[in-house]
């Protein structure tokens, strides 16, 4: 792989403790949910929130990509994630993402067949590809 650009980030003490990109853009507590038996902070984050959020926003610039690769204007894109985290039948831990994606400007079937080429070439569907469920969902 020819590398195009590394992020850095440092953590300290794991999901309760704090995350900061080498930027100091992102500058954040961490707090393990409540849902999993953590304190659940005000105003902190999760691996699983900035996970999505990473997602959500890669697919979308894969879905503009694919678009104007295949010459079909489109002005608007959105892509909800989300990102669940849970017990796997072995007793690990495993997660599976959804994707729900807007495309206003195309036909439900048009804008379909452009999701699943996206997802061909996300960075991030390429990486979990096989890994964990990853399920697409096209919305009015």
């Amino acid at each position: 792989m020819k590398t195009l650009y590394t992020a850095h980030a440092h953590s300290t003490e794991g999901r309760d403790g704090h995350i900061r990109s080498s930027d100091g853009v992102i500058d954040v507590d961490l707090s393990l949910p409540k849902s999993m038996g953590g304190k659940g902070k005000e105003g902190a984050t999760n691996p699983e929130q900035l996970f999505a959020c990473g997602y959500s926003a890669c697919f979308g610039g894969a879905v503009a990509h694919v678009a104007k690769l295949q010459k079909k204007p489109i002005a608007h894109v959105e892509v909800d994630a989300d990102v669940s985290i849970g017990l796997k039948d072995d007793g690990s831990l495993g997660l599976a993402v959804t994707l729900k994606v807007r495309i206003p400007e195309l036909a439900r079937a048009e804008a379909e067949a452009l999701v699943n080429a996206a997802h061909q070439v996300c960075p991030y569907s390429v990486a979990t590809r096989g890994n964990i469920p990853v399920t697409l969902e096209v919305l009015s």
